[in-house]
């Protein structure tokens, strides 16, 4: 059987940590900063963890080999 593509879209937006679990981008940053505060602003800066369940659906859906 030949390999599994891993789609692009998930390379660009995920990485793996070396213990198996998903970083993703800080959600909520991308429109509408002047309705949040500061706090929000600085604590969305980065990548975080994702959620286990959110994990599992990136890792066997986008990215076939990242077990």
């Amino acid at each position: 059987m030949s390999k599994l593509k891993t789609k692009s879209g998930a390379k660009k937006r995920f990485k793996l940590t070396a213990t198996g679990k998903v970083k993703a981008g800080q959600a909520g940053k991308r429109h509408g900063m002047i309705k949040r505060t500061n706090k929000q602003i600085r604590n969305k800066r980065g990548t975080t963890t994702m959620s286990e369940a959110d994990a599992k659906i990136v890792k066997k859906n986008f990215i076939p080999y990242g077990l």
